[in-house]
């Protein structure tokens, strides 16, 4: 009697499939640029100057804040699927304190650039959240339902 067990077809099918977790950053990533470009003529528009750089910023911020965590996750579901939790949980917690320190240093100056720099965070975080519902929904379920 072998030690090894035989992979069963379900399981190769598991693996085949582990991008899974990578296959909506294209949508998302277009309409973080579309959000970027959106908040620069925005913010430039109702902040100046300032706000057409600070505003675009924001969503960058928020963008590569959950683009770490998605390719965090990616990354530690490709090693074990146990380590997703612990990896997810450790680059949330990093990257939310990185982030945090970076606005209550920002929030001490006089810099008239925050308050778009807070929109387009919020922006930012939007665009990620929706478009990812969008694909869930329209791309991601219908397939798995098959």
């Amino acid at each position: 009697m072998s030690t090894t067990s035989a992979r069963t077809p379900d399981a190769a099918a598991a693996d085949a499939d582990r991008n899974w977790r990578l296959r909506h950053l294209p949508p998302i990533l277009i309409a973080a640029a579309v959000m970027t470009v959106g908040a620069a003529v925005l913010g430039g528009l109702l902040a100046g100057g300032v706000g057409a750089y600070a505003a675009p910023l924001g969503v960058l911020l928020a963008t590569g804040s959950f683009l770490a965590s998605t390719l965090a996750i990616a990354w530690a579901d490709k090693l074990d699927t146990k380590l997703v939790m612990p990896f997810g949980m450790g680059v949330y917690v990093a990257k939310l304190s990185l982030l945090g320190g970076i606005l209550l240093v920002v929030a001490t100056t006089d810099w008239a650039g925050i308050k778009p720099l807070s929109a387009g965070i919020v922006a930012g975080v939007l665009a990620w959240t929706a478009t990812q519902i969008w694909w869930i929904v329209t791309v991601h379920a219908p397939r798995f339902r098959r």
